[in-house]
C-alpha cells in the first residue's frame, strides 16, 4: 500500500528547522485508534505513530458484540468481561498486529495547522509528566495554577504528517465539579471521577458519596459496600430516573457460558461469528421498535415502559418508587441495561437521593432543602425535600463526560485559517460529513466525530465503519493517486442539515433533558439504524469529495470509468438477454451457463465493434440486385450473390457441440427483407450439408418442448422451381416442429436463446419430423450479431429492420 518514498524520516536533520514526517499521524491509542492501525497493518502499510495523551492504551467500551471483527476473542469468560479482560484483548491486539512500538504515551496532540504550500499538516506534540494525561484538563490546569507548568508538561515538538486521523474520542473528557455545589476545596477527603478511578482510594468502612446515576454508576455502586471496597455507607444522589432494563444474561448461565463457549467458539466454524450476528439483530430491531416517532413506536414505548416499571416496583423498596418512575419516553436518555443497580437498593448500606448538595465541610455534605426529583412544585409528591446533612470521607463523580466539546483540547487550523471549532459555531454546532470529515480540513479524519453515536447498538462496529470509509479514502493518497482529499461544503452542509432534521423525528427530542442535545442542536445521535451508515461507509459517494488527482491517479481514474461502462454494458445486454428470451429458459445449471456465454459473447462483440466503429469507415454496396423471390445463390466461400430490394445483410456464427465431444463451428451470411413480420423473408447459407437429419429437441421460454430440425431441405442440383442448382453445393434450414415427445425418444433437452427461435416457428409449418436421427446435443450457440451493431462495424448501409426478423431462417 505504500510506496517507497513516503515514510516516516527526519527532514532537514542538520538545519535550525529540521522536523520528523509521518505519513500517517493518529491521535489517541483507544479502541478506534487501534483498529485503525490495525487495519493499516493489514493493509501492508506500517509508516505511521499513534499519540497517546495518557499513560497507556485504553478507551471506554465493554466485548463479544464490541470486540473487533477482523480480529474476534473467542475466548471471553463473561458475555459483559470486566475491564482487566477488556485491558488484556486490547494489549493483545497491539502484539498481534506489532502496534506496541508505533504507539508514544504521555504526549498529547495540542494543535494542528494545515500548510498549504506543502500539503502537510504541522502537528505540535506536548509531552507530559508521566500520569498527568490521565488528569482531565481541568485538573491539570489546576495543577499547572498550584505547582507550575513544569509538574504537568516537559517540552513541546514539531512535526509534520501528510494524513491525519483523529481518534480521540467522545467519552474522554470527564466532567468537572458541578459549579452549583460550593465548597469543594474545603473537602477533607479524596475526590475523584469514575473514570479516572483510583485504586489506592481506601474505602473501607468510610462513607462514600456517588454523585450521577448514569451508566457507570450504576455498575460500580451495587459493588461499593463489597469485598475489596467495603464501604460502610454510599449515598446516591440522582438529578434524575433513567429507564433501567435487563441486561441480557450470558446463554444458559455464567457458568456454562465460561466453562464451554470459549471451546465452542474456538473450534465450532462460524458459531462465533453467528453469535455476533444473533446479538447485532437483537440490537438493532430496538431501532426500528423503539427510536421512531410514529404511531407504531409510541404504542411499543407506552407498552414497554409499564413493563419496565412494573419490572422497577417488584425489585425496589417501596420508598424509592416515585422518585425512579420516569417523566420522559424510554430511549431518550440513554438506557441502563442493569443486573444488579436495583437490587442493590435493598442493601440498607446504600441510600438514593434526588435531595441537592447545598453544602461541603470537611467531612460531611448537606443535602436539601429542595429535591431535584420530582418537581419541588409536585405538592402531592412523598419524596422528602427536608435538609439532611450526611458524613463523607470520599465523593466520587459519576456524571459522565464532556460529550458535547468535540476534539476537545485539540485546536484545527484549516487551510483558510479558521479553527475546526470556530467553523462549527458558526454553522450551528458540530458537525462533520457522515461523522468523519469536514470541508476546509483536507487530508483529515475524525473516527467516532459528530453524530455517530447510537443509543442502540455498538460503538465498536460504528467506528469499525469510520475506519473502513478512511482506509478507502487514504489508500488512494498513499497509492499516489491523489494528493489530498477534501469533502466538498455543499455536500457536509447538505449532510448536517438532513441529519438534524431526521433527529427532531426520533426519540431523542421527545421532551427530555439528555447529553443528546445542547442549546436544540444534537451533535451525538445517529438519526439512521448502524445498517444504514454501514452501507454508506462500505459505498462512499465519491462525487462528494474533492480529490486532487496525480497523473498516475488520473489514468486510473479513466480506467476504472471504462471499466464500469463496459460492466453496465454487460449488465443492459443481459438483461436484454433475459427479457427476449424468458428468465425460465435459464433455470437449468446448463442454461445458466449458456446465459453467461452469451452475456460474456455479446459484451465482446460489443468492445469489438466500438474498436471497428472508431477505425472503419463506412462502406456502401455498389448495387444491390433484384432477383427471384428465394435466393439460392453462392458458392463454397458461402456467399449471397443477390437480393431483393430493402434487404439487409448480415453475418453469423453457429456452434453446436455434441455430449460426445464431437462437435463443428459455421460461419454463415443471411439476409431480412421487408418491413414487418408480416411482408418479411429471411434467406441464409449455411456449410452445414455434412449434418443433413440432426434434430435437437429444445426447450423454449413458452415452456415447450420443440424440435431443431438441421436439414438438407433442396437437392444439390435441384432449385425447388426444378431449375439447375449452378454453383450451389447445399443448402440448410433452422425448422421447429412442435413435439409432445420431443426430449422423450434419447434426446437431451437443452435450453437455447429462444430470441433466436420463436421467429423460426412463427409463419412456419409444423411438419413431422419423422425418422430423422437424433443427436444429444451438450450446447446449441447461435450468435446473430444485431443490426445496429453491423451498420457501421461492417459498413452496411441498409434499412433498419425488427430484430426478430433477422433471425428467422
Amino acid at each position: 500500500m505504500s510506496s517507497a518514498s513516503d515514510t516516516i524520516r527526519v527532514v532537514d536533520g542538520f538545519g535550525t528547522s529540521a522536523y520528523t514526517y509521518y505519513p500517517i499521524l493518529i491521535v489517541g491509542a483507544g479502541e478506534s485508534a487501534i483498529a485503525l492501525a490495525s487495519r493499516l497493518r493489514q493493509e501492508g502499510f506500517d509508516q505511521f505513530r499513534l499519540f497517546e495523551r495518557q499513560a497507556g492504551i485504553g478507551g471506554t467500551w465493554p466485548a463479544v458484540f464490541y470486540s473487533f471483527s477482523f480480529s474476534p476473542n473467542y475466548k471471553w469468560t463473561r458475555l459483559h468481561p470486566e475491564g482487566p479482560e477488556i485491558y488484556k484483548y486490547l494489549e493483545d491486539i497491539c502484539e498481534k498486529f506489532q502496534l506496541v512500538d508505533k504507539i508514544q504515551v504521555n504526549t498529547d496532540v495540542s494543535e494542528l495547522r494545515w500548510l498549504e504550500d506543502g500539503q502537510v499538516w504541522e502537528a505540535t506534540l506536548t509531552h507530559m509528566v508521566p500520569g498527568t494525561g490521565d488528569l482531565s484538563a481541568k485538573e491539570r490546569d489546576r495543577r499547572v495554577t498550584e505547582n507550575g507548568k513544569d509538574s504537568v508538561y516537559l517540552r513541546q515538538d514539531i512535526v509534520r504528517a501528510r494524513i491525519v486521523c483523529s481518534c480521540a474520542g467522545g467519552l474522554v473528557e470527564p466532567n468537572a465539579w458541578p459549579s452549583s455545589i460550593p465548597g469543594r476545596d474545603t473537602f477533607g477527603g479524596p475526590i475523584f471521577h469514575s473514570a479516572r478511578w483510583q485504586h489506592k482510594v481506601d474505602m473501607n468502612d468510610k462513607n462514600v458519596i456517588v454523585i450521577g446515576t448514569g451508566c457507570s454508576a450504576a455498575q460500580f455502586v451495587p459493588r461499593l459496600t463489597q469485598e475489596p471496597y467495603n464501604a460502610k455507607s454510599v449515598t446516591q444522589i440522582m438529578r434524575s430516573p433513567p429507564w433501567v432494563v435487563p441486561k441480557p444474561e450470558e446463554p444458559f448461565g455464567p457458568e456454562n457460558y465460561q466453562k464451554y463457549c470459549p471451546m465452542l467458539f474456538s473450534n465450532v466454524p462460524g458459531l462465533a461469528a453467528l453469535f455476533r450476528f444473533v446479538c447485532f439483530a437483537l440490537c438493532e430491531s430496538d431501532w426500528y421498535r423503539l427510536f421512531g416517532d410514529n404511531s407504531w413506536n409510541h404504542k411499543f414505548r407506552k407498552k414497554l415502559e409499564s413493563q419496565m416499571i412494573a419490572r422497577m416496583k417488584r425489585m425496589v423498596p417501596e420508598k424509592y418508587h416515585e422518585m425512579l418512575t420516569p417523566d420522559y419516553s424510554i430511549g431518550c436518555k440513554r438506557r441502563i441495561f442493569d443486573k444488579a443497580w436495583f437490587q442493590s437498593l435493598n442493601d440498607p448500606k446504600i441510600e438514593l437521593t434526588t435531595k441537592p448538595i447545598t453544602k461541603v465541610s470537611p467531612q460531611s455534605i448537606t443535602i436539601g432543602p429542595g429535591r431535584h426529583y420530582p418537581d419541588p412544585s409536585d405538592k402531592e409528591s412523598k419524596v422528602s425535600t427536608d435538609e439532611e446533612t450526611i458524613p463523607a470521607d470520599v465523593i466520587i463523580l459519576g456524571n459522565g463526560f464532556e460529550v458535547t466539546t468535540w476534539l476537545h483540547t485539540l485546536r484545527i487550523r484549516g487551510k483558510d485559517g479558521e479553527y475546526m471549532q470556530d467553523v462549527w459555531n458558526a454553522r450551528g454546532g458540530p458537525q462533520a460529513y457522515l461523522g468523519l470529515a469536514m470541508d476546509g480540513f483536507p487530508n483529515l479524519f475524525i473516527i467516532f466525530g459528530p453524530n455517530t453515536a447510537t443509543g442502540h447498538s455498538s460503538v465498536i462496529l460504528a467506528s469499525e465503519n469510520m475506519v473502513e470509509y478512511t482506509i478507502k479514502v487514504i489508500r488512494k493518497i498513499l497509492h499516489g493517486e491523489v494528493t489530498t482529499a477534501e469533502v466538498k461544503k455543499e455536500s457536509e452542509v447538505a449532510w448536517t442539515k438532513t441529519v438534524q432534521e431526521r433527529l427532531k423525528r426520533t426519540v431523542f427530542n421527545s421532551g427530555c433533558h439528555n447529553w443528546y442535545q445542547t442549546d436544540g442542536w444534537n451533535a451525538i445521535g445517529y438519526p439512521y439504524s448502524q445498517i444504514d451508515f454501514t452501507f454508506r461507509c462500505m459505498f462512499p459517494n465519491w462525487s462528494d469529495w474533492d480529490l486532487q488527482y496525480t497523473r498516475k491517479g488520473l489514468i486510473k481514474k479513466q480506467v476504472r470509468r471504462a471499466l464500469n461502462i463496459l460492466l453496465l454494458a454487460l449488465v443492459i445486454i443481459s438483461a436484454y438477454s433475459l427479457r427476449q428470451q424468458g428468465i425460465g429458459a435459464y433455470t437449468s445449471l446448463q442454461g445458466l451457463e449458456c446465459f453467461v456465454r452469451r452475456c460474456l459473447r455479446n459484451c465482446l462483440v460489443a468492445i469489438s465493434d466500438m474498436v471497428d466503429r472508431a477505425i472503419t469507415k463506412p462502406w456502401i454496396p455498389p448495387s444491390w440486385h433484384t432477383s427471384d423471390d428465394r435466393v439460392r445463390g453462392g458458392s463454397s466461400t458461402s456467399s449471397l450473390s443477390a437480393l431483393p430490394d430493402n434487404c439487409a445483410l448480415f453475418t453469423g456464427h453457429l456452434d453446436i457441440e455434441t455430449l460426445g465431444g464431437a462437435g463443428f463451428a459455421s460461419q454463415f451470411q443471411s439476409a431480412a427483407c421487408g418491413q414487418d413480420n408480416e411482408d418479411s423473408t429471411s434467406y441464409g447459407v449455411w456449410n452445414l450439408s455434412a449434418y443433413d437429419g440432426i434434430e435437437i429437441d429444445v426447450a423454449a421460454a413458452d415452456g415447450k418442448v420443440y424440435t431443431l430440425v438441421l436439414k438438407d431441405e433442396y437437392p444439390q442440383d435441384k432449385r425447388d422451381d426444378g431449375r439447375e442448382r449452378a454453383g450451389v453445393n447445399w443448402e440448410a434450414e433452422f425448422r421447429l416442429a412442435e413435439d409432445e415427445n420431443a426430449g422423450k425418444r434419447g434426446g437431451k433437452t437443452v435450453w437455447i436463446p429462444w430470441s433466436a427461435l420463436k421467429a423460426t416457428y412463427r409463419g412456419k409449418e409444423k411438419k413431422d419430423a419423422g425418422d430423422i436421427r437424433t443427436s444429444e446435443i451438450k450446447r446449441l450457440g447461435f450468435m446473430i450479431r444485431s443490426k445496429e451493431i453491423l451498420d457501421s462495424s461492417y459498413g452496411l448501409c441498409v434499412p433498419r429492420h425488427d430484430p426478430q426478423q433477422i433471425t428467422r431462417l
